[in-house]
């Protein structure tokens, strides 16, 4: 008498101790950086890693340049915020820790109604139409102060409801354990979304959407259905928002907003799972750190950017992998001695910089305060003829090592990768 057995799928450890970590870090994260300030940004980066996450399901992974994907965050941040007062005058027993899901549902909701006619062209024209809808949901914000609030917005309190365990959501590190659920959640299921068919036909539709229709499928239904379920976590982030600020705009849908999450996505590195996970942290360190450094935030932002197209247009994320496919393969010790010397004839020749463009905004916008400014440190002349000749100087000398430290590592840099292409080749002979 035969028996069939079937094999169970091996357990992934590797997969399986990244996830843990992930969680251990959003359990642990808090009760390291235990400040007010600490715990509301990190509140912000969870917030931050889902939209963004949510984005890259359109740009990364289907190949969809959305200039207008704050509409769905910024849409269930409204429905989350009005929902939350409902259940503060007691219209609605619902609870708070549920918010985030009704902003996800509004998400979704919208994603339905605009995404069919968004999701009828693909490239140009699909970006050309998101950024129509974007600028005409922001109108009508303006437009419709009854449910959007005016200039004024909307605002609400969390601290509502029944209070289960005590937990009133209240403190911030409650509220911040909360999106820390969501954030784990979300990114789980987006995570598994890509290992869907749905989501590997989406990479193919990205790829090649001619052969797609060949072989029979609907190129605009797979990039409809990929856009309501991206717009369903943009919903989520959008009711988490509600409840962390407890305030909602007409800023939350504006382009400047949709203009970010693409920004930092592209930055973090769209092609790579965890690369809107890096862009939504720095999203939030330049949003509330840096701008409150220097009034040229937006100026170095702009820069970065730049150079990041230029020369790593994968992202910080695929810098990370280059050097960890170098490191693989053990060759990564002999570059630390280029990177140090990258690092510091980089970071001289942005003082330079740096100290140019402070004074530039000085003069411009603080010249009534006076010539003395204080930077990095530094106590600044913006009038003296000797302090910008200086600051050129310095940036001229930073670059000109710069160029010299950037030749020796690409030399050193193909070396490695030639000498990785060869043990590969002799893998495969083996």
């Amino acid at each position: 008498m035969g028996s069939n057995f079937y094999p169970l799928k091996r357990l992934n450890i590797g997969r399986l101790m990244i996830w843990s970590l992930f969680a251990l870090l959003l359990v642990l994260v808090p009760l390291v950086f235990t400040s007010s300030l600490s715990q509301t940004i990190l509140s912000q980066m969870g917030i931050a890693i889902i939209v963004c996450l949510s984005y890259n399901m359109l740009l990364g992974q289907g190949g969809m340049l959305s200039f207008g994907h704050a509409v769905y965050s910024g849409l269930g941040a409204f429905i989350g915020i009005h929902t939350l007062n409902l259940v503060s005058q007691g219209r609605l027993p619902l609870p708070v820790s549920l918010i985030p899901l009704v902003g996800g549902l509004a998400g979704l909701l919208f994603a339905v109604i605009l995404g069919w006619v968004t999701t009828k062209k693909a490239g140009t024209t699909f970006a050309m139409i998101t950024l129509g809808i974007g600028e005409l949901v922001w109108a009508m914000s303006l437009m419709f102060p009854e449910f959007f609030g005016g200039e004024g917005g909307v605002s609400g309190n969390r601290v509502t409801g029944p209070h289960p365990l005590g937990i009133t959501f209240g403190p911030q590190i409650q509220l911040y354990y909360l999106i820390a659920v969501y954030t784990f959640i979300c990114t789980g299921l987006m995570f598994a979304f890509t290992r869907t068919p749905l989501g590997r036909m989406l990479n193919a539709v990205r790829d090649n959407p001619e052969r797609v229709e060949f072989v029979g499928y609907d190129t605009q239904k797979i990039r409809y259905v990929s856009f309501v379920i991206a717009g369903f976590f943009a919903g989520i982030s959008g009711g988490l928002a509600a409840l962390n600020f407890e305030i909602v705009t007409s800023e939350v849908v504006s382009g400047y907003r949709s203009g970010a999450y693409l920004l930092f996505t592209f930055l973090g590195g769209a092609t790579f799972f965890f690369g809107p996970i890096i862009g939504a942290v720095l999203m939030v360190l330049a949003f509330v750190l840096l701008s409150e450094f220097t009034k040229a935030w937006l100026l170095y932002l702009g820069l970065v950017f730049l150079f990041m197209v230029m020369f790593a247009p994968g992202g910080f994320a695929s810098l990370i992998m280059m050097n960890v496919r170098v490191a693989a393969f053990g060759k990564l010790k002999p570059l630390w001695s280029n990177y140090l010397a990258l690092l510091v004839t980089g970071f001289t020749a942005f003082v330079g910089a740096a100290v140019m463009i402070e004074m530039l905004y000085h003069l411009q916008l603080d010249a009534a305060l006076g010539s003395q400014l204080h930077f990095m440190g530094l106590e600044l002349n913006a009038f003296a003829v000797g302090t910008w000749a200086t600051a050129a100087a310095v940036m001229l000398v930073g670059l000109g090592f710069f160029e010299m430290a950037r030749r020796s590592f690409a030399l050193k840099w193909g070396e490695a990768q030639a000498s990785i292409e060869n043990e590969i080749k002799r893998r495969e002979a083996l």
